[in-house]
C-alpha cells in the first residue's frame, strides 16, 4: 500500500483553500460547514480550524484566494505591457468555466453586510478595479462599464444561461446574451 505523499504547511493550506473554495461556491457562507471542508480537503475538522481559526478566516481566505485568480489573468492577459480591455475580457471569459471560483465571490458580495467580511470583500474588488485601470489606462466610466459586464456574465453563469454548464435557452436569455458578440446562450464557455 502507498501512502500520499506529506505536504508542506503552504501547500496544504492551499489544498484547504481550494476545498474552501468547492464548498463555500456550493453552499455559501452560512451554508457551509469547517466538516464540509474538511471532507473536501480530505483532513480532520479540527486540523482546518488549527489553520485558519474559524469559518469566517476560512471563507475570507476563499475569497481573496478568487480575487487573487482574478488579479493575475489579468496581470497575464496584459503580459509586460499596456493591454486593451478586451484581452482583460478575453481573460474574465476563461475564468467563466470555474464555476466555483466566480460563484464564492458573488457569496462574498452577498455576505458583506457582515463586518469582517465587507471590508474584505470591498477591499478586493477595489484592487480589481484599480488593475483594471492600471493595466489598461481606462477612465473611470470605462472600467465601471468593464466591471459591470463582468458582474453580468457572472451571474449569467452562475444562473447557467452561459458557460459549459448552460441550460437550453430560452427567448429572453438568447436576447440578452446576443450583446456579447462572442457568446450565446448554448456557448459552452
Amino acid at each position: 500500500m502507498t501512502s500520499k505523499p506529506r505536504l508542506t504547511a503552504a501547500q496544504r493550506s492551499e489544498q484547504l483553500v481550494e476545498a474552501a473554495v468547492r464548498a463555500f461556491a456550493a453552499n455559501g457562507f452560512a451554508g457551509t460547514t469547517t466538516d464540509e471542508v474538511a471532507r473536501l480537503a480530505e483532513v480532520s475538522q479540527p486540523y482546518v480550524i488549527r489553520l485558519f481559526g474559524s469559518k469566517q478566516r476560512l471563507f475570507l481566505a476563499a475569497v481573496e484566494h478568487a480575487c487573487v485568480r482574478i488579479e493575475q489573468a489579468f496581470r497575464d492577459a496584459a503580459g509586460s505591457g499596456a493591454a486593451e480591455l478586451a484581452q482583460l475580457g478575453e481573460a474574465y471569459d476563461g475564468l467563466l468555466a470555474n464555476r466555483d471560483l466566480l460563484a464564492v465571490m458573488l457569496h462574498g458580495y452577498a455576505a458583506s453586510a457582515d463586518p469582517a467580511i465587507g471590508p474584505v470583500v470591498r477591499d478586493g474588488f477595489g484592487r480589481i478595479y484599480r488593475l483594471v485601470r492600471e493595466l489598461t489606462g481606462a477612465q473611470p466610466e470605462e472600467a465601471r462599464e468593464f466591471l459591470a459586464t463582468g458582474m453580468l456574465l457572472t451571474v449569467l453563469a452562475a444562473i447557467q444561461v452561459v458557460g459549459p454548464d448552460a441550460v437550453p435557452p430560452e427567448p429572453w436569455m438568447a436576447e440578452l446574451v446576443e450583446s456579447f458578440p462572442e457568446k450565446s446562450a448554448t456557448d459552452p464557455d
